[in-house]
Formats: structure tokens, C-alpha cells, sequence
């Protein structure tokens, strides 16, 4: 097990349960972003692999 799995499945354990929206969850992000700057690039990087379904692909319709 990878240490990140362990807030990974915490957050699954406390609220795996919960429906949030897309919007929800970059509002999260970005919170936090602002609280930890250092994490700035991979939290971009996430909502980037996120919004892009995924994938790296710059142009997801290719």
C-alpha cells in the first residue's frame, strides 16, 4: 500500500457515501491550494487529468 492510500480510503470510508459536484470538488481544491501553495502544480495537474476525462491527451476529441 502506497501511504496516499491511506487518505484515499479514509475519504472513502467517511464519505463514500456523500454525492458532491464537480464544482464541489474544485472549490476544494482550490481551497486547499490556497492553504498549501507548494501542492499548486499537482493539484492543477489532477483537475487537468480530471476535467480531460482521464487522459493527458491535450485535445480530448482526438
Amino acid at each position: 500500500m502506497y501511504f496516499t492510500d491511506r487518505g484515499l480510503e479514509e475519504l472513502a470510508d467517511r464519505r463514500g457515501g456523500e454525492q458532491v459536484t464537480l464544482a464541489w470538488l474544485a472549490g476544494q481544491l482550490q481551497a486547499f491550494v490556497d492553504q498549501h501553495p507548494d501542492f499548486e502544480v499537482p493539484i492543477e495537474r489532477l483537475a487537468t487529468w480530471l476535467a480531460r476525462g482521464g487522459t493527458d491527451e491535450d485535445d480530448p476529441e482526438d
